[in-house]
């Protein structure tokens, strides 16, 4: 689970500073690599040598809104629903972060690792090929 702190201006003008939570499940990175042709690392590393602009974006679209969610106070529960994910893609939070993954591979990279679950198998190699995804700049 990745705990992350962002900052942004809201839509009455207002600097907000607010915790979200994001996570993926065993279970959803499971079903993750089975719906991509030789695993979701695999695809990550084609997306990544093919430096395909409009497919990275996307990846990094979906990691955003599939893992956001509410931690209960017990931490015995991880709420995710389609209201919550719209609710954070409608704010400028999102918005925020979207950008932050898309410029840097570092934050890319560490937002990836933050999401999967610890003792993931796949773990180490989607890590490693989420380290070589990076929108180019343009110059």
């Amino acid at each position: 689970m990745l705990k992350k702190t962002l900052t942004y201006e809201d839509y009455n003008g207002n600097q907000v500073t607010e915790d979200y939570y994001f996570n993926l499940s065993k279970a959803e990175v499971i079903e993750m690599e089975a719906s991509a042709e030789g695993g979701f690392g695999e695809m990550l590393k084609k997306i990544a040598e093919e430096k395909n602009v409009p497919l990275m974006m996307s990846t990094f679209k979906m990691f955003i809104l599939k893992s956001v969610g509410i931690k209960s106070e017990d931490g015995k529960h991880f709420r995710k629903s389609p209201e919550i994910t719209a609710d954070f893609e409608s704010s400028e939070a999102y918005s925020a972060l979207f950008s932050e993954l898309c410029t840097s591979a570092e934050a890319a990279t560490a937002f990836i690792a933050g999401i999967l679950p610890v003792d993931a198998a796949q773990r180490n190699d989607l890590i490693a090929k989420a380290k070589t995804m990076q929108i180019p700049s343009e110059t």
